[in-house]
C-alpha cells in the first residue's frame, strides 16, 4: 500500500496535467456548439469503429460452431440423399413385379461427422486418424467420405479416435463402376499420385469416355451405391492384361483433407449375418450336392 501511494506521489504532475487536460476539453466543446459537434461524431465513429472491431472477433470465434453446425447438416443431407436413392430403386424395381414392397421406413445409413488429427499422402501406404472413436460408434469396416467424395475405411478404433485406410493405399480397393455404362471393376491407388487412382478389372468391351463419373456400385456394405469417387481421364497403358484398366482423377482432395463422415450400414450387421450362412452351407457341402 505505501509503494502504490508513493508510486501516486511521484507521478502526482502528470495525474494533475490529464486532469486539467480533461476539463479544459470538456469546458471547449460545451462552450462551443461546432466543436461539441465534431466531438460527437469523432466519439460515434470511433465507437462504431470499436463495436466493428468486436463483432468481427466475435465472428471469427463462431465460425467454428458454424462449420461444425454445417458438417452436421450436410450429414443428414447425406443419408437423406441415400435414403431417397435406394427409395426411387425400390419403386423403380416394383414396376416389374405385382408384388408392393413395403417401406420399413428406417434408413439404412447414417453418417457421423468427424475431423482428420493426422494425414499421410507421401507414403507407399498411406493412413488417416479421426477424432471420433468407439465411444462414438465408430467400428472397423466403417466407410468414410468427405463432401467430395470416398475417403477410405476404418481399420483400427481406440475409445475416442479410429485410424483409416486411405484410399490412397494399395492395400484397398474399393469396388466401383462407370456410372453412364455400370461397367464395374476395382479401384485401386498405384502410388503414382496423390490425385489418381486405377480402376481395373474392367471388361475389354467396356464403355467410357474422358469424364465419366466413376461411383460406388454398392456391392459391399461398407459405402451405399452411387457416392461419388472420381472422373475417368483414360485407359492405363501401364496394364496389359486380359482386363481393361482406367486412369481416374480421384475427386477427394487429400493434400486438404479436414472434415470427413463416417458411414454407418445399419443393416451390416444382417448382411454379415446372411453371408456368414452362406459361407458355413459352403464348407459344409464344398460341390452343391
Amino acid at each position: 500500500m505505501n509503494e502504490l501511494f508513493a508510486f501516486f506521489v511521484r507521478q502526482s504532475k502528470w495525474f494533475v496535467f490529464a486532469i486539467l487536460v480533461a476539463i479544459s476539453l470538456m469546458l471547449l466543446f460545451r462552450s462551443d456548439p461546432y466543436r461539441q459537434h465534431v466531438y460527437l461524431t469523432s466519439a460515434g465513429r470511433l465507437a462504431s469503429t470499436a463495436y466493428k472491431s468486436a463483432n468481427n472477433v466475435t465472428s471469427y470465434f463462431n465460425l467454428q460452431e458454424i462449420n461444425e453446425d454445417l458438417n452436421r447438416q450436410n450429414a443428414a443431407l447425406q443419408a437423406e440423399i441415400v435414403h431417397l436413392r435406394q427409395k426411387v430403386q425400390t419403386l423403380s424395381e416394383q414396376g416389374f413385379t405385382d408384388t408392393l414392397v413395403v417401406d420399413s421406413g428406417v434408413k439404412p445409413f447414417e453418417f457421423v461427422v468427424a475431423h482428420v488429427i493426422n494425414n499421410s499422402i507421401v507414403h507407399s501406404h498411406n493412413y488417416l486418424t479421426i477424432d471420433k472413436g468407439s465411444l462414438d460408434g465408430i467400428r472397423p469396416e466403417l466407410g468414410v467420405v468427405d463432401r467430395n467424395g470416398v475417403v477410405g475405411i476404418v481399420s483400427n478404433v481406440g475409445p475416442s479416435a479410429a485410424r483409416v485406410i486411405s484410399l490412397l493405399n494399395p492395400n484397398l480397393k474399393l469396388s466401383c463402376k462407370i456410372k453412364r455404362s455400370d461397367y464395374f471393376g476395382s479401384l485401386v491407388w498405384d502410388g503414382v499420385s496423390p490425385d489418381e487412382a486405377v480402376l481395373e478389372e474392367l471388361p475389354r468391351h467396356t464403355v467410357y469416355k474422358p469424364g465419366d463419373t466413376i461411383v460406388t456400385n454398392g456391392f459391399s456394405d461398407v459405402f451405399p451405391p452411387g457416392l461419388p469417387v472420381g472422373v475417368v481421364l483414360d485407359t492405363d497403358a501401364d496394364h496389359n492384361q486380359n482386363f481393361f484398366a482406367l486412369r481416374v482423377k480421384l475427386l477427394t482432395d487429400f493434400t486438404t483433407l479436414g472434415n470427413v463422415q463416417v458411414v454407418k450400414n445399419n443393416r451390416a450387421d444382417e448382411l454379415r449375418a446372411l453371408r456368414k450362412g452362406e459361407e458355413n452351407d459352403a464348407r459344409q457341402n464344398p460341390f452343391g450336392n
